[in-house]
């Protein structure tokens, strides 16, 4: 996978097309979760449950089938399961599974939400530490998903501590939090800034996890609003403060990457642009929740206008995902 230094695909195995296909799907296949779940989000935000449901189920449906590979990968494939678990990449895994628990709570489903968070939280320090170990300078946008997990399950955590009143885990949600932008500002050390220019899409992420930090920190502000007492005055002045500069650094990286984007045309299809679809509907969230958060309606407007180009992304992309799937089956099929 250009951009994301994936693993060479594995040689073809008897089977269906349909079957070795699937086989060569790299660990990077799961920002497609993301970018669905975090679209679902987007529309939920701005009152569009139909079309937020929709895209729900799609992304719960990818995860099932993500989830059961990665499962049957880990116990017949013990070997290439290791190996892609040192990928930047298999953090996908972390940060769509919080993505989702996240969009299911705000359905009231807090236990499967819950089950969600839990199973992020141990998938979490186990891929991560396994990812760090193979850090080294020069890296694609995929490095800053170290952020991206982490700050995914502060952003659950706290939707789901002000949605059951639980003060430790907004705590824990907020000690998250800062631990992410540490992270971020070591990946941000070790991201090839060249990766703007050349990237195969997943350099968005960069911009992508700032974003999601906003929206964690819109989250924790929700969670105190709510009664909880969390922190004293001057703790909630500063969250504030960092909520707002971390939104306003996230729409700057989207206007330099959209720009890199007209500047530098990368047309080709690449599974790498469903990392591109996720910070987009990341931004647009996170825009709408600060919004509500710091009580800034103002911010509503280009959050809203934000979601529909993520949506006009998703489609695209998921056109040219289906288009290459198809041009893929077509080429293992017997003749």
């Amino acid at each position: 996978m250009p951009g994301s230094h994936a693993l060479p695909s594995p040689a073809p195995s008897p089977g269906s097309p349909l079957h070795v296909w699937w086989a060569q799907r790299p660990p990077a296949a799961g920002a497609a979760v993301m970018a669905t779940g975090v679209l679902s989000i987007g529309l939920h935000l701005t009152g569009y449950d139909v079309l937020s449901r929709v895209t729900l189920a799609m992304a719960g449906v990818a995860w099932v089938a993500l989830a059961a590979d990665f499962i049957v990968r880990l116990v017949r494939k013990r070997e290439r399961w290791l190996t892609e678990a040192g990928m930047p990449g298999a953090l996908n895994a972390v940060a769509a599974t919080t993505v989702l628990g996240t969009r299911v709570s705000t359905l009231g489903r807090h236990t499967l939400a819950e089950a969600l968070l839990a199973l992020a939280a141990v998938l979490w320090p186990v891929l991560l530490v396994t990812v760090v170990r193979q850090w080294r300078r020069g890296m694609p946008g995929v490095v800053f998903l170290c952020c991206v997990a982490t700050q995914g399950l502060a952003v659950q955590g706290a939707v789901l501590a002000e949605a059951e009143a639980v003060a430790w885990l907004a705590h824990t949600a907020l000690v998250l939090f800062w631990l992410g932008l540490v992270l971020y500002g070591v990946a941000l050390a070790l991201f090839d800034l060249r990766q703007v220019a050349e990237g195969a899409g997943d350099q968005w992420v960069a911009g992508g996890a700032l974003a999601i930090s906003a929206l964690a920190g819109a989250g924790l502000l929700a969670a105190d609003d709510g009664g909880l007492y969390l922190w004293n005055a001057d703790d909630t002045g500063v969250l504030r403060t960092v909520t707002v500069a971390l939104l306003v650094l996230a729409l700057a990286w989207y206007a330099v990457l959209l720009l890199a984007e007209v500047r530098w045309p990368r047309p080709r299809y690449d599974m790498c642009r469903w990392a591109t679809v996720f910070p987009m509907g990341m931004t647009a969230a996170a825009t709408l929740s600060v919004a509500a958060a710091v009580d800034v309606p103002s911010l509503k407007g280009p959050g809203e206008v934000l979601l529909w180009v993520a949506a006009a992304a998703w489609l695209a992309v998921a056109v040219a995902a289906l288009a290459a799937a198809r041009v893929s089956l077509r080429s293992r099929a017997p003749r």
